[in-house]
């Protein structure tokens, strides 16, 4: 590999160089012959890299741009093999100037030529620079890129998230406070899913890791998440229009968001405190591409999510039944006990590949062992544009509904906590007219006073000792604040996110007339009518609740009004009449029959499961179901119901207008194939789904005015006592025909593969411990790169075979794993689990069993990344 030249010259500054040769037929590199050329003086001084373009013989050229002899070498070059130039690394300088002549560049019958520096002490080129070495806080058992930005999120073993930049600098943590069991970004980069171990998937915002939204979509752990966003052709149709505008925003202001609490801190607690960047995100989510969140627990439940806010569909892989070729014949087979490794959906959509072991069931006995499913989830990308418009407005109908709820449950809560204060200190008058021996009640006793009787020394006692004109004011101020705010909350977040709500179920009820092409989505007319009519119906109780509220409110303030001037006269204080607060004596009557001891805002609010019918009178029946003749609606029992019923109501129609899409989707997700890849015995189903598994889709060339993508799959290959094959890696790939090919990589003897990634254009990256000679030169592991498109692949039949295992057609065919004729990145650490790579930034994060972070940059011939991005 190394040589040393002789020649002097008294120039000095010159630069020994070597031409090696890596040929695909002979993988050892070759030395052909040597050369150098002066350099300039200058240690900074820029280098360029000459590339020859594909299919083209490759050639690196190390030297400085500014020296007239090289420009003449890089002038031949250039004419002779086709290169272009890119700027490079800084190149060193040593004092052995020789110039020979230019290689023959008919002689050149190589793939690759790439010229070298050559010191006393240099060897070979190092590929994948290392960009840092860090030490980490824990070990980490889940680490992901963000697609778009230089961001790495990891999972420590005690569940923390941790967000760092490039440079390694910490955005965040935050402890969702259960185990993480799965992770993935969204497309965009602007949130993260995590899955925990209860069912629970949480989406967090990138900038500070708030909590946006939280779902139960699971009963077990979620094992796997997947985001991917669409990214095939637009559909074209002259009679539909394929971008939705949502015309929400032409009509109405922005969305209301949840009231808090009154007293709390914005951030301290507060009801949909999260909301605040949610509603934001569901505003936006009309001009994001259409995209879908998938999640699998360890039961092989996989739900799918439009937006990581709808819930679109649910399919449980063991109800499948396939039918597979065995011995000539096909045979019904199910899987059973099935653990989910990897899934990951196909970049158009249409597919979604599932790696998973588990127990199949055919004629006479099970199989256990690993087998690859790969679902039909077209009905994604033909009906994107229906699904993305009834997402957006279900997930923003939604959300609206909990913006009701949280302001019913913040207007129940501080209206009766005011009556409670009221009750507890007028409750005292009770108590002190039986202690004074008289048999009446409190209201009669006002009655007495308002009517110009005596005041009973009860009533006397009371208002001058135990209430004062202090307490009355503070009453005062409690229960009519209480009133006041209730107003302010229907006026700025309930009745806004009612009429919304009737808005946008409108904009529904219009698409579900559109039966030819909702109707297959399972937008149901009759059903989306059902819920725009409670829809309107909780906005009649809205109103009638703020005709309640406001003459509540009125009566109270002339209650405590007159009781003011009743204090002020039994205290025998002088006060100008014009200074106290005006009172109508008929409204302090109406009080005392219908509001001292009775709530009816609480009853309004109240949401029990007694059912508590509102009397109406026979008359004002009759005019409602009068006015029903004439159409719109179909309820006559509307005002029986309190504003609490009438929401529970509209909210259980909402269930069951969303849930039509849901079961409908869920049941036009199919099997497409399922193939039995490899027995397992041994494994038990928790160790399974650890196996080291990575799935990615690529696109291939236009195949008749359609773009297709082509699916990778790899995995390590446990090893078996009982089996033939050990230490190898499986790599499979399935065509636009659905033919599957796959190979086997048997890793060199002393290595052992402990993560893979598949790569950008079908490459493979391989992060291996060993060998033990690695000891000398304090190298304990190595990362390496394999171009998968270039191995030779094995067609596997589907049809009659002897077998019901894939994999058994390749163990004649194994593919051994030369390390010499790779690139190898030498790790002075032993490595663990997971491999990070961004195929987008060309780089890899490895992880060491010391606790250690080390980031290579994969993509050598970009520029380098600077901290800074």
């Amino acid at each position: 590999m190394t040589s040393s030249l002789s020649s002097v010259n008294s120039a000095g500054n010159y630069i020994g160089q070597k031409i090696v040769i890596y040929s695909k037929n002979n993988p050892i590199p070759q030395t052909l012959l040597q050369f150098s050329y002066p350099l300039s003086r200058k240690k900074s001084s820029p280098a360029a890299v000459y590339t020859a373009k594909p299919p083209s013989p490759l050639l690196r050229l190390h030297g400085s741009t500014d020296n007239p002899p090289l420009l003449q070498q890089v002038s031949f070059l250039k004419e002779n093999y086709n290169l272009v130039s890119r700027k490079h690394k800084i190149i060193q300088r040593s004092r052995k100037p020789h110039i020979p002549p230019l290689p023959n560049p008919s002689a050149v019958q190589h793939s690759l030529i790439e010229m070298e520096t050559d010191e006393e002490d240099v060897s070979r080129i190092v590929p994948f620079q290392l960009q840092f070495d860090k030490p980490v806080v824990s070990q980490i058992k889940i680490a992901e890129w963000n697609p778009e930005k230089d961001l790495l999120a990891m999972v420590t073993e005690d569940s923390k998230i941790l967000l760092h930049r490039f440079n390694w600098q910490r955005l965040w943590t935050i402890s969702p406070g259960r185990c993480i069991t799965s992770l993935c970004w969204r497309p965009d980069g602007k949130a993260i899913a995590i899955g925990l171990q209860d069912g629970t998937i949480s989406l967090h915002d990138v900038e500070n890791g708030k909590l946006l939204r939280s779902m139960k979509s699971h009963a077990v752990a979620v094992v796997c998440l997947n985001w991917e966003d669409d990214e095939g052709e637009e559909i074209s149709d002259d009679s539909f229009v394929s971008k939705y505008e949502d015309r929400t925003s032409r009509f109405f202001p922005p969305a209301p968001r949840a009231p808090r609490v009154p007293g709390l801190v914005p951030g301290e607690t507060g009801f949909m405190d999260e909301s605040e960047n949610l509603s934001q995100e569901l505003s936006n989510s009309s001009h994001q591409r259409f995209n879908i969140l998938c999640s699998a627990d360890k039961d092989g439940i996989i739900s799918f999510t439009i937006f990581g806010i709808f819930p679109i569909g649910k399919i449980d892989i063991h109800d499948f039944s396939v039918c597979c070729p065995l011995a000539n014949k096909h045979v019904d087979c199910k899987l059973r006990n099935a653990s989910i490794c990897k899934m990951v959906l196909s970049k158009d959509l249409c597919h979604l590949t599932i790696l998973c072991s588990g127990d199949l069931q055919v004629p006479e006995h099970d199989l256990h062992g690993f087998h690859c499913f790969t679902l039909d989830t077209s009905i994604f990308y033909k009906r994107r544009n229906e699904l993305h418009q009834v997402a957006q407005q279900a997930s923003n109908i939604e959300d609206l509904t909990e913006v009701i709820r949280a302001s019913l449950s913040v207007m129940s809560k501080q209206w009766s906590d005011a009556m409670h204060t009221f009750h507890d200190k007028f409750d005292s008058l009770s108590s002190l007219i039986q202690d004074h021996g008289l048999d009446s009640t409190p209201q009669e006793e006002f009655l007495s006073l308002i009517g110009g009787a005596r005041t009973s020394p009860a009533v006397h006692q009371f208002l001058v000792n135990s209430l004062g004109e202090v307490g009355l004011k503070r009453i005062t101020k409690l229960v009519c604040g209480a009133g006041k705010e209730l107003q302010v909350i229907v006026l700025e977040h309930l009745e806004p996110a009612a009429e919304m709500i009737g808005f946008r179920l409108g904009e529904l009820r219009g698409l579900s007339k559109w039966r030819s092409r909702y109707q297959g989505v399972g937008l149901d007319e009759t059903l989306i009518d059902n819920a725009t009519q409670k829809a309107g119906m909780l906005l009649i109780q809205v109103q009638r609740f703020m005709r309640v509220l406001s003459s509540a409110v009125q009566q109270f303030s002339n209650f405590f009004n007159w009781l003011h001037k009743c204090v002020k006269m039994l205290m025998s204080e002088p006060s100008d009449q014009h200074q106290l607060p005006a009172f109508n004596s008929e409204l302090v009557i109406l009080f005392l029959k219908y509001l001292y001891d009775q709530d009816p805002v609480r009853r309004l609010l109240e949401s029990t499961e007694v059912d508590h019918s509102i009397e109406v009178d026979l008359e004002t029946m009759e005019r409602v179901q009068e006015l029903a003749h004439f159409g719109g609606f179909t309820d006559f029992e509307y005002l029986r119901r309190t504003l609490a019923k009438e929401f529970q109501q509209m909210e259980s129609c909402f269930k069951e207008a969303f849930q039509m899409p849901f079961t409908t989707i869920s049941k036009k997700i199919l099997c497409q194939n399922l193939l039995p890849l490899f027995p397992i015995e041994s494994l038990s189903k928790s160790a399974s789904s650890t196996v080291p598994t990575s799935i990615s889709y690529y696109k291939e060339a236009m195949h008749e005015k359609q773009q297709s993508f082509v699916d990778y799959l790899s995995f390590i290959l446990p090893d078996e006592p009982s089996s033939e094959l050990a230490n190898c890696i499986v790599v499979t790939r399935c065509l636009m025909n659905n033919d599957l090919e796959a190979v086997l990589l048997c890793v060199p003897e002393g290595y052992h593969c402990v993560d893979l990634s598949l790569y950008k254009e079908c490459q493979l990256v391989l992060l291996l411990n060993g060998p033990s000679s690695f000891s000398e030169n304090l190298e304990k592991a190595c990362m390496t790169i394999v171009q998968a498109d270039d191995l030779p692949f094995v067609s596997i039949p589907s049809l009659d075979s002897s077998s019901l295992w894939k994999l058994h057609e390749l163990k004649d065919s194994v593919v051994y794993l030369q390390m010499d004729s790779l690139k190898v990145r030498g790790i002075p650490h032993s490595v663990i689990a997971p491999l990070a790579v961004s195929a987008s930034r060309g780089v890899a994060c490895v992880f060491a069993s010391r606790k250690r972070a080390l980031v290579y940059i994969l993509d050598e011939d970009e520029d380098e990344i600077s901290d800074a991005d």
